[in-house]
Parts: structure tokens; sequence; C-alpha cells
């Protein structure tokens, strides 16, 4: 990855990238799932690895499980995507019936590569930080935290999300599913 410039245009571009990122928040935040879906490259990649412990020395090729070899939280198209919105929709989702209240907080936002100009960016990798808060019912409740890096591809006036590596910081699952998205 090429050294990101620190200018004018990079600024502005961070500050269109952000708001998109905010948007997506909003959509799921407010169910809106289908609107959700749209924010999505046809050919997105949603991956989630599960981490494990690791002893020291071996995290970068250890600690986090691969795409395409062993499992994984997530490890998803748009077809995929799609099904679980779906799902969700029917109303009658196991582990979405009543649904969740959830609430989605991005920070941390941080361009990593521009393919383009600044200017004209066509595609951009962006690392960002993330808490996603949910309540089920009267009494459950589950926080996860963690990292996103994401490669969003220009479409037209607006972004799309081309691919989305989620680490979640924590190694056991303490939710009783997941069916939040990230």
């Amino acid at each position: 990855m090429s050294q990101v410039p620190n200018t004018v245009a990079t600024l502005l571009l961070r500050g269109e990238v952000e708001d998109f990122l905010y948007l997506e928040s909003e959509y799921l935040d407010s169910r809106r799932f289908k609107e959700w879906l749209d924010m999505l490259d046809e050919d997105i990649v949603y991956f989630m690895p599960i981490r494990r412990n690791v002893k020291f020395g071996q995290h970068a090729e250890r600690e986090n499980t691969q795409q395409g070899q062993g499992i994984s939280w997530f490890d998803e198209g748009k077809w995929t995507l799609t099904k679980r919105v779906e799902q969700i929709l029917t109303g009658v989702h196991y582990a979405e019936e009543p649904l969740s209240r959830v609430c989605h907080m991005v920070s941390n936002v941080r361009l990593l590569d521009i393919k383009g100009t600044s200017e004209a960016a066509e595609e951009v990798t962006v690392s960002s930080r993330f808490l996603v808060h949910q309540n089920r019912v009267e009494r459950e409740t589950y926080t996860f935290v963690g990292k996103r890096t994401d490669v969003l591809r220009r479409h037209e006036d607006t972004w799309r999300i081309r691919r989305r590596e989620i680490i979640l910081d924590q190694n056991v699952l303490l939710a009783k599913n997941l069916t939040a998205f990230f």
C-alpha cells in the first residue's frame, strides 16, 4: 500500500468516506436492511475470522483464521447476506423476534490506500474501529468491539463496500447468536 498524502483533497475524501460509514450505521440501527444491502457491491467479501489465543510471536500467522481455510464467524457474499436479511424480515427468525435494538458506533476512520487520485478516487481502503451494542428482549445485552478494514469502490456518485474484514476483539463469543451486521 502506498502512503496516503495528507492534503485537503484527502481530508475531503476521508470526510466523504466517514459520512458513508455513518449512513451505513444509521441504516443498520434503524433496521433499513434493504438500503444497507444497496450499499454492498455485488461481489462483496464479508469476512470475520475466529481469533485464537496463541504464543507470543505467533500472532501474525496464527491468531486469526484465514479466509477460505477452516472456519470463521462470517465468510459471506452478497447472496448470503441478502438471505440473512430476508430471513430477519420474515418476522419468524428465532433469534430476532422481537427484533433487537442495535447501536453502531464507528470511529478512528483512516484512509490506508487510494486507487486513483484523492480528487477522483475509484477505490479506497479504510480502517476503522467499531462498537456494536445489541439489546434483546428485556435483559439480553451484548457488546461487540473491534476493528474493520473495508475496501470501498466508487459507484456513480456514492461508494459501495467491496470487501469488509471484521476483527472482533474477543476469541470467545459471549452472545447467544450473531444476528447483528458489522
